[in-house]
């Protein structure tokens, strides 16, 4: 944790909170007082590599427990209470793992674009078509107001867009195992993947322009893997 804390505070201006301890050290991080990521300390009987998960949000885990496996995916945990909300962890038929998050009624939808926040996610599977299907499904995308959610094709790529962010996207990618990746915001990306390999963690990619900006993909010092995006104005 502390490693952790070390490495992401100075690279993305993060701040950090203790959060609930329930199952171990857990920390909230912060930009400009508004949480945007947790960190918690694995088991020492926990197989799975450092790793980020994304969480989903939803008005009943239970629900969309339900869809994931009616529709072929894994129920890892739960849900259950956690904090204040109900959270549950799963895979897609494909084998990517996800998290879904149920927070208390009134909970505000928060949007940000400043440096440190999470910007966009992207999962990389070898049929984006079928999963997009399976994730539709689950969080009823097609259900919903078009102004607050609508899936289109842009860039060789399944996007999601929310109340009128890109907030999403699913391609093809045969070289990877199928899993979600977190993008953090910056104001520089050459800049932040150079910061990144002066605190200990790796570039595996880029710096490279993308339709949505200048992007890399970097490893941090235990090896968890994230990118990082610089969006075009």
């Amino acid at each position: 944790m502390d490693a952790a804390q070390g490495f992401y505070g100075p690279l993305l201006g993060w701040e950090f909170v203790p959060g609930p301890d329930r199952w171990g050290p857990y920390v909230r991080a912060t930009v400009d007082g508004v949480e945007v990521a947790g960190l918690s300390r694995l088991g020492t009987n926990w197989e799975r590599p450092v790793a980020w998960t994304t969480y989903f949000g939803i008005e009943s885990a239970d629900r969309a427990a339900d869809g994931v496996r009616e529709r072929g995916g894994t129920l890892a945990v739960g849900p259950l209470a956690f904090d204040a909300g109900r959270v549950a962890l799963a895979a897609d038929p494909f084998g990517a793992t996800f998290g879904i998050w149920e927070g208390e009624s009134g909970d505000d939808k928060v949007w940000m674009t400043a440096p440190g926040a999470p910007a966009w996610i992207e999962l990389r599977t070898a049929d984006p078509f079928a999963a997009a299907l399976f994730y539709g499904e689950v969080f009823r995308w097609d259900g919903r107001d078009p102004a607050e959610f609508e899936v289109r094709y842009e860039h060789e790529r399944v996007v999601l867009r929310s109340e009128g962010h890109s907030v999403a996207a699913l391609r093809m990618a045969h070289d990877l195992a199928p899993h979600w990746e977190v993008f953090f915001s910056v104001a520089d990306t050459d800049a932040t993947a150079h910061h990144a390999t002066a605190l200990g963690g790796r570039v595996l990619d880029g710096p490279a322009d993308s339709p949505y900006g200048r992007v890399a993909r970097l490893a941090d010092p235990e090896g968890g893997r994230f990118s990082i995006l610089a969006a075009t104005s």
